[in-house]
């Protein structure tokens, strides 16, 4: 382990503190960089995204990706957990927090607004910073690919209804340019480019080559996770100081989400004796979310600065350094799993 992947968290907590210091002196230059949009999907998050898991998808063997049908239980567990499951503890946890728990704190209007931006965010499962998570957890390359491609497939059709159920909505409007776009853009494109690298390089038996190339690009996905991570907290500066006691309530209940459906994903994987290389992926798959998607529905349905929003913008705040630790505890109990 290389000392960027050694330190990690110590990284990451340097570019959330950076983020939040440049965003504060030189809003304007954040402000130019959040406008290079197409469909709601920021290009220079999408470059740096797309730097993260490129390495991963050149660990891609496609010729074993046939096998993946053979051992279809983590599918299942992917699937019960992000559809049947992830939303509905969501919805269940807003209305917790926001009508009971903290229905003295915040008005009934806003409160509903927090609850429909936790609603979108526990609709949208992860796409693209899943494939960071695996790789971190040393996760299966091929079956993780399957994983999230399933669950883009499915997303496609089964995201607006269940969230105008949740939502109360029945004419609820996906922007499915931001949908198509960023599946393209965070899988399919770097997935044909690992494809391509791995064609170039592969030599039958001899893997050599593949592994020195992955081994040169791991360093620039870490610099591009941190990079993301600086731009993120860059982009909300203004909000995460003039709002703190706001981004605290709205981030407990997501950060109650995150942890309960990571332990009951990763305990079902242990009861199902599947190996650590599926099970920890499958967790991260359910823990984290498509805050992209999330962000783009929240602003087209209620608004920039709508309550809606800011709840998938802490989302956004709180998700990466709670998948590090995520990874962290995956990592130290590998040991749990034949």
């Amino acid at each position: 382990m290389g000392l960027f992947e050694r330190y990690l968290s110590v990284w990451v907590g340097l570019a959330i503190i950076t983020g939040i210091i440049a965003g504060t002196i030189a809003p304007d230059a954040f402000a130019v960089i959040a406008q290079l949009e197409f469909a709601q999907v920021n290009i220079v998050i999408a470059v740096l995204i797309w730097l993260m898991i490129y390495p991963m998808m050149i660990q891609i063997d496609f010729s074993s990706i046939k096998d993946v049908g053979k051992k279809p239980k983590g599918l299942v567990l992917t699937l019960v957990i992000n559809w049947l499951v992830k939303p509905f503890t969501m919805a269940f946890l807003g209305w917790l927090f926001f009508k009971v728990l903290f229905a003295d704190w915040v008005d009934p209007e806003t409160a509903t607004e927090y609850i429909a931006g936790m609603i979108l965010l526990g609709v949208a499962p992860c796409t693209a910073m899943v494939f960071v998570w695996s790789q971190m957890t040393k996760g299966d390359p091929n079956y993780t690919l399957v994983q999230v491609s399933i669950n883009d497939i499915i997303m496609i059709f089964a995201f607006a209804p269940i969230a105008g159920l949740l939502l109360g909505v029945t004419d609820i409007t996906v922007p499915w340019d931001t949908l198509l776009l960023s599946v393209v853009l965070y899988v399919l494109v770097p997935l044909i480019a690992g494809v391509f690298t791995r064609k170039k390089l592969d030599n039958g038996d001899d893997h050599s080559k593949v592994d020195k190339c992955v081994s040169i690009m791991k360093p620039w996905s870490i610099v591009g996770l941190l990079a993301t991570v600086t731009l993120l907290f860059g982009f909300q500066a203004d909000t995460i100081l003039s709002k703190p006691e706001v981004i605290v309530l709205i981030a407990i209940p997501l950060l109650i989400q995150t942890y309960g459906i990571f332990a009951i994903t990763y305990w079902l994987a242990k009861r199902m004796k599947l190996p650590h290389n599926i099970a920890a992926p499958a967790g991260m798959i359910g823990s984290s979310n498509f805050f992209e998607l999330a962000v783009a529905v929240a602003i087209s349905l209620f608004g920039l600065h709508s309550g809606a929003a800011l709840a998938t913008v802490v989302g956004v705040l709180v998700e990466v350094p709670v998948m590090l630790s995520l990874v962290w505890f995956a990592n130290r109990t590998r040991h749990w799993f034949s």
